[in-house]
Parts: C-alpha cells; sequence; structure tokens
C-alpha cells in the first residue's frame, strides 16, 4: 500500500509543488483571519479547481470553522482533505461481462495521450484474462495507425486497421463484426483525434459511434474521453463538447505525473459529473492507474 501511495505521490509531485506548495505558509498562520480565506482561494484557483468549486470549498471550511469555533489556521488542513474527497465520486466498478465483446470508443483531441492509453488499457485488460482486439479508426493520421500497430504487436494484441484516409466508420464497423466473429470480450476503438472546435469532425466521431451501433445493437457500451491532465481548464471545455457529441461515460485523466494542474479534476466532476476512471501516472505500458480520490488528494496536498 505504501508503494501504492508514493506512486500518486511521485506523479502528483507537479500540482503538489506548483499549486498547493503554499499551504504551508497557509496554513501556519496563528489565527485565521480575512487574509487566511483570500490566500486560500487563490490557491485553490491556482490549482485549477475552478471558480465555482474553489468558492464552494471556501464557503464549507467557513462553515465549519463557525460551527466548530476553529481560530487556528492548522486545524484547516484535515478539513481542507475531507471537503476536497467529497468533491471526488469514487469510481464506478467497470463490469462488461454482460456483452460480449464489450466495445469501448476512446475519444479526445489530438496529442492528448489517447493511442499510448489503448495501449494501456490493452495490456491491463490482457493481463486480466480478457481478449481484446483494436480498431485503428483514425485513418487519416497514418502514424496513429502504425503507433497502435506497433503497440498491438508488443502487446500481442490483434488490430483492424483500415486504407490511409479510409472510412473510419468502416474500420470500427469491421473490427465490431470480427470481435463478434472471434469471440473477444473487449473491442477498444482508436478515433481520430478530434479538434473540438471542428464542427465536421465533431459530426463524423458522431457518425462512428451510430455505426458501432450497426456493428453490435447496444455498442458502444462505453465511450471514455482522454484528457490531457497538463491543459488544465481548457480541458473542461472538451469534455463538454465531447459529453454532448458522443455521450461520453468516463474520463481518463493522462499525462497527470507531467501536469502543474491536477486540481481540474474537481472541476470535471464539479461540471459535468463524469467520473473520473483512471490516470496515467507515467509512460510506461503498466503506468496506467484506476483512478483512486484518497492517493489524488494526498497526493497533492503531500507538499
Amino acid at each position: 500500500m505504501a508503494e501504492f501511495f508514493n506512486k500518486w505521490k511521485q506523479a502528483l509531485n507537479r500540482s503538489s509543488k506548483a499549486a498547493f506548495g503554499r499551504l504551508a505558509t497557509v496554513f501556519g498562520a496563528t489565527e485565521i483571519d480575512e487574509t487566511t480565506w483570500e490566500e486560500l482561494e487563490a490557491l485553490l484557483l491556482q490549482a485549477d479547481l475552478g471558480i465555482a468549486t474553489s468558492g464552494e470549498v471556501i464557503t464549507a471550511l467557513q462553515k465549519r470553522v463557525l460551527q466548530d469555533g476553529i481560530t487556528s489556521a492548522q486545524e484547516l488542513s484535515g478539513i481542507l482533505r475531507a471537503e476536497l474527497l467529497a468533491r471526488l465520486d469514487p469510481p464506478p466498478a467497470l463490469d462488461f461481462n454482460a456483452h460480449k465483446p464489450a466495445v469501448i470508443l476512446i475519444v479526445g483531441v489530438n496529442g492528448s495521450g489517447k493511442t499510448t492509453t489503448i495501449a494501456k488499457l490493452s495490456r491491463q485488460f490482457s493481463e486480466q484474462g480478457k481478449k481484446v482486439l483494436l480498431a485503428a479508426a483514425d485513418t487519416f493520421r497514418a502514424a496513429a495507425v502504425d503507433q497502435l500497430q506497433v503497440w498491438a504487436e508488443r502487446l500481442d494484441v490483434p488490430i483492424i486497421t483500415g486504407q490511409p484516409n479510409g472510412d473510419p466508420g468502416a474500420v470500427a464497423y469491421d473490427a465490431i463484426q470480427a470481435g463478434v466473429a472471434r469471440k473477444v470480450d473487449l473491442v477498444l476503438v482508436d478515433t481520430a483525434g478530434r479538434l473540438h472546435t471542428r464542427t465536421n469532425l465533431m459530426e463524423e466521431l458522431k457518425k462512428v459511434h451510430r455505426v458501432s451501433g450497426k456493428a453490435l445493437e447496444g455498442a458502444p457500451h462505453a465511450v471514455w474521453l482522454v484528457l490531457d491532465a497538463t491543459t488544465g481548464q481548457n480541458a473542461l471545455q472538451q469534455a463538454r463538447i465531447f459529453k454532448d457529441a458522443v455521450k461520453v461515460t468516463g474520463i481518463i485523466l493522462a499525462k497527470l505525473d507531467s501536469s502543474a494542474r491536477g486540481g481540474m479534476a474537481f472541476a470535471i466532476q464539479k461540471e459535468l459529473g463524469i467520473p473520473i476512471l483512471y490516470a496515467g501516472l507515467g509512460e510506461k505500458s503498466d503506468d496506467l492507474e484506476k483512478f483512486n480520490r484518497e492517493s489524488f488528494v494526498d497526493g497533492i496536498l503531500s507538499s
């Protein structure tokens, strides 16, 4: 357990130092005064919790201070931890046994870490004894297909590809049909890295979503959005558009180890109500962890 927490702590080192590094100064004051609240709110905003969430946290802390008669700023530390934890839902249990195969659509903007995340998911599912099939539906970028093929070979996972600049919906359809025929457990569909501001590209993504349902009734059974944690509040706008377009059911926070903006997880939960399922804590294929809210909060507060 200690090793597990240390992995989170090390991965969240940048968020801890950059955003929460001044906590010791804020909580070191002898008495709580208006400056305490101003500094704490500024710190939460800097951490990318967002205006709404930061305001709610401050209001909740002020209420506890009045209720419990707290006067020392040092006592705020434990209360802050509890308030942050309360604003993150535990990830739901993932059970795809009801579907054979279960189809998961993986979406996200260019550069979010989507293809690498698919490789990490493939490794995890394979190690759990599940048969995985990959669909390289990012047909507009030859490099994306090549990258996924390399990962497929390394992990010994089958992959369905299409023609360069071909119809991504056709690739998804063929892969799902192949998954049914081969009796695999999971089909992971890699989609083109959509620029969320390009309406025509988002419409095409909707088409891939619809075609999946034609290939297998009820598909896709999940839509996971990969967000680059280093983009902070910009990721929130991306998430809103993807949620509206393809009914996102879960978030994967990639590059959390490279980000000083880990607080955006709270903004996502507050604004969208979409559960955070996984967090990328490094570049290796085994550096994808199921999201753990206790380890996350303790990691960003560790400094």
